[in-house]
C-alpha cells in the first residue's frame, strides 16, 4: 500500500513539474508538440496506417485465420498456438504497435487465451518494413541498404530470443485454440480500429517527443548521457533521447552521420522501442496479462542482440 501511494505521488508531481514548464514555456512546448505531429505524419503515418487497414481486414474477416494453418506444425515445434505464424506475418508486416494489437483482437475474440499472448508478445513486437527502409533508411540516413541491414538484423533478434523463450515455455494446449466468429462489418471495423490505432499512436508520440525535449532542456538524463559517453562518445545525447522516443532518437542519430555504430544504435532504438512504443503496446497487452517489466527486459535483450548483429554486418 505503501509502495503504491509513492509511485502515485512521485507520478503526480513529476507531471505538475511537466505541466508547469508547458505553462512557464508555451512557445517552447508548443511548438516542439506540433514537431512531434509532424514528425509522425511525415515518417510514421504513411507506414504505419495502410498495413493497419490490411491487418484489420486480415483478421476480422478470418482470412488470417485461414492462412495460418498451413503453419500450425511449424508453431507447435516452438510450443505456440496454432495462429502464431498469422499474428507474427501480420505484425512484421504492419509494425509496431500492429503486432500487440492483432495479438488482444485474437484475444480478445477467444483465439488466444491469456497464456498464449504472454509468449507470442516477444515475437509479435516489431517494427515494419516500411518504417525501417523508407522512414529511417532512406529519409533519415539517405542510405536504403543501411535500412535493409537494420531490419534484418532487426527482425533475427527479435525472431531469436522469442523463440528461446518460447522453447524453454511450456506448450500451448491445441484445445486452447477455437476459430472466431466472422465480423459481418468488418471492413467498417478495420478501418475504424486503424484510425484510432493510428491516431492513438500519434499522439504518443507527439506527447513524448515534447518530454524528450523537456528532459534534454533540464538535462534529466546527464547521468545516463555520462554512463553512456564512454561507450559511444558524441552519440550518447541521441541515445538517451531514443530510450524516451525512438524516431526521435533515430532522427538525431542520422544528424551525426551514418556511421556503423549509429546504425548500430539506431537499430538498437528501434528493436527496444523506448517508453513511446513500448507503452503503446502495453496498452493492449496488459489487458491480455502481460507482465510489463518482463516485457521492457526480453525487448532489452533483443535490441542488445540487433545491436551486435548490426556491428557485424553493418
Amino acid at each position: 500500500m505503501i509502495k503504491a501511494r509513492f509511485k502515485y505521488i512521485l507520478l503526480s508531481l513529476c507531471l505538475l513539474i511537466f505541466c508547469a514548464a508547458i505553462i512557464i514555456l508555451p512557445d517552447r512546448y508548443v511548438n516542439c508538440c506540433f514537431a512531434g505531429f509532424a514528425m509522425w505524419a511525415e515518417c510514421v503515418l504513411p507506414s504505419l496506417f495502410p498495413f493497419m487497414v490490411i491487418t484489420l481486414i486480415f483478421v476480422k474477416s478470418g482470412i488470417a485465420e485461414r492462412a495460418s494453418l498451413p503453419l500450425t506444425k511449424l508453431a507447435g515445434k516452438f510450443k505456440l498456438p496454432p495462429a502464431a505464424g498469422a499474428c507474427f506475418l501480420l505484425g512484421i508486416c504492419s509494425g509496431y504497435p500492429a503486432g500487440s494489437r492483432v495479438l488482444y483482437e485474437y484475444y480478445e475474440n477467444g483465439s488466444l487465451t491469456r497464456g498464449d499472448v504472454k509468449k507470442l508478445a516477444y515475437l509479435c513486437s516489431t517494427s515494419g518494413p516500411l518504417f525501417i527502409i523508407g522512414s529511417v533508411g532512406f529519409k533519415m540516413f539517405g542510405d536504403k541498404a543501411a535500412g535493409a541491414k537494420i531490419l534484418l538484423a532487426h527482425v533475427l533478434s527479435v525472431t531469436a530470443v522469442s523463440l528461446i523463450i518460447c522453447l524453454f515455455s511450456k506448450k500451448s494446449a491445441a484445445a486452447s485454440y477455437k476459430r472466431a466468429p466472422a465480423d459481418r462489418d468488418f471492413l467498417y471495423n478495420s478501418f475504424y480500429g486503424a484510425v484510432v490505432a493510428v491516431t492513438v499512436a500519434g499522439a504518443f508520440i507527439a506527447f513524448f517527443y515534447v518530454v524528450a525535449t523537456f528532459v534534454s532542456d533540464f538535462s534529466l538524463l546527464a547521468p545516463v548521457e555520462m554512463l553512456l559517453q564512454p561507450l559511444i562518445g558524441d552519440c550518447s545525447k541521441a541515445a538517451s533521447l531514443g530510450l524516451i522516443e525512438a524516431t526521435t532518437g533515430c532522427k538525431a542519430l542520422a544528424g551525426l552521420g551514418a556511421s556503423k555504430l549509429n546504425i548500430a544504435l539506431a537499430g538498437f532504438m528501434i528493436t527496444f522501442g523506448g517508453a513511446s512504443i513500448i507503452m503503446q503496446q502495453l496498452c493492449y497487452l496488459l489487458k491480455a496479462g502481460v507482465s510489463a517489466a518482463k516485457f521492457i527486459g526480453v525487448k532489452f535483450l533483443q535490441a542488445l542482440l540487433c545491436f551486435a548483429l548490426l556491428l557485424i554486418i553493418a
